[in-house]
């Protein structure tokens, strides 16, 4: 059907001559090379931005296609064209800050920022919507020159990938953890009496000591009195202090660290600690040994257990409203309790619940199984891994009760110390009659940290 003058001029002269010119190349390509060479020229071609990518519906895309196709013509025939001379259009400067920012988002999001990563791809797409293209088009296009060039300098002695931090740490790591010596378990420790082992991470480094360690003088011109003593009464004497004395002159000097690892001094605190409720019965004390390789010293510090020289305490608080005397002011207490555990060896847990009018100074004294007060209990304790289970905590010398309570805490160690916090995991009134045990709210409950008592020890 021939199009009227009418219907032409009306059309605009931009769009009348962007269809001359897309005929005319029609025109000049059926006219030109074959069809396979025409083929291979189109699909060699890349996109030349990530705008040209655009779909053809929307407005900003087909104009600046219809800009660039009157505009950039070339002025030799098509098939004079060849493939690789075809190179992608430079990027905006707009598109260049999106990419930035992009690849900002992408370091964040490897690091777990993940806030910061969101805020930057919002800021991302906000300056270009086909920033994610581009950003892979720009990767692509980077990791193919770094190829070409790797290929054009001949075989590289060893191939180093470009990574994140993150990732370089693990690298790190893996790399550290393949120089450790691990052949070196159980190493033998000289001593004077009984089986010294020592295992972990003192291991390597009592193995690189020389065999004929003694006590040196700091000063020359001063004696050591300490040299003068054997090493079996030296042993004796070390049997009568505590696990902290000990540590305490372990770190005098070598000499002094060899010999408070002999088994003869820890052997006895494995035995007086580790029995039930603290391991289960059906354990036997020679397989826990055995896991530990036969280091006692190991297995009284590592080895989860509840302690018995102190008193667990944990502060908490809550805020109770109060009535003024106006309308106006509302005045807020903050009211401060106490809760006590103190575990016993024979399986009996002591629990006090005080207000601050009793301090810890006051209660810790009269903390024992003969105390009666409100808000005293007594129970039962055993140990599964590092859950402390208390149960059938009663009144004593109480004669109509209805309900007992029972706890679950987890033992862990932090910050300084072992062993020595409690974090409430479940807290539950128990009726004696049906055993129907009802969750009670553990809103306001803080951890138990332990405080150590002498008298106690």
């Amino acid at each position: 059907m021939p199009v009227s003058a009418e219907t032409v001029s009306d059309e605009p002269e931009e769009l009348v001559r962007f269809r001359q010119q897309w005929l005319e190349e029609l025109r000049s390509k059926k006219k030109a090379a074959p069809s396979q060479d025409a083929s291979t020229s189109s699909a060699a071609a890349p996109p030349a931005s990530p705008e040209a990518t655009a779909p053809p519906h929307s407005p900003p895309a087909h104009h600046h296609t219809q800009r660039r196709l009157s505009h950039a013509r070339p002025s030799s025939p098509p098939s004079a064209r060849r493939p690789s001379a075809v190179a992608p259009a430079p990027i905006g400067p707009a598109l260049q800050r999106a990419i930035e920012i992009y690849r900002n988002a992408v370091y964040h999001e490897q690091r777990s920022e993940l806030d910061e990563a969101l805020r930057l791809y919002r800021t991302a797409f906000r300056l270009h919507s086909n920033v994610d293209r581009a950003y892979h088009m720009v990767e692509e296009e980077m990791l193919r020159k770094a190829t070409a060039s790797s290929d054009a300098a001949g075989p590289p002695k060893a191939h180093h990938r470009k990574t994140s931090s993150g990732a370089d740490a693990v690298d790190a790591l893996v790399q550290g953890m393949q120089n450790v010596d691990l052949s070196s378990g159980r190493v033998p420790v000289a001593h004077a009496l009984g089986e010294g082992f020592v295992t972990g991470t003192l291991a390597n480094l009592v193995s690189s000591w020389p065999p004929n360690l003694s006590f040196e003088a700091e000063d020359p011109q001063q004696g050591v009195p300490i040299r003068n003593i054997p090493d079996e009464l030296l042993m004796i004497v070390l049997r009568m202090l505590d696990h902290t004395a000990l540590e305490r002159f372990a770190r005098v000097n070598r000499k002094a660290r060899v010999v408070t690892l002999d088994a003869s001094i820890w052997r006895p605190m494995v035995h007086r600690v580790l029995k039930p409720p603290q391991i289960p019965e059906e354990e036997e004390l020679e397989t826990l040994v055995l896991k530990y390789m036969t280091d006692y010293r190991r297995i009284y510090i590592e080895h989860p257990r509840v302690r018995f020289d102190g008193v667990y305490i944990a502060v908490c608080h809550y805020i109770r409203n109060g009535i003024g005397e106006t309308a106006w002011v509302n005045p807020s207490h903050l009211i401060t309790y106490y809760r006590y555990l103190r575990f016993l060896p024979d399986g009996q847990v002591l629990s006090l619940l005080a207000n601050e009018e009793l301090s810890p100074q006051q209660v810790i004294p009269l903390l024992k199984p003969t105390l009666r007060t409100k808000g005293f209990f007594i129970g039962n304790w055993y140990l599964e891994g590092t859950e402390v289970h208390i149960e059938d905590l009663v009144e004593p010398g109480g004669s109509d009760m209805r309900y007992s309570f029972q706890m679950i805490l987890d033992l862990r160690s932090r910050p300084l110390g072992r062993w020595n916090r409690l974090d409430f995991r479940e807290y539950d009134s128990v009726h004696i009659g049906s055993g129907e045990a009802t969750p009670l709210a553990l809103k306001n409950e803080r951890p138990f940290w332990f405080s150590k008592v002498r008298s106690y020890a």
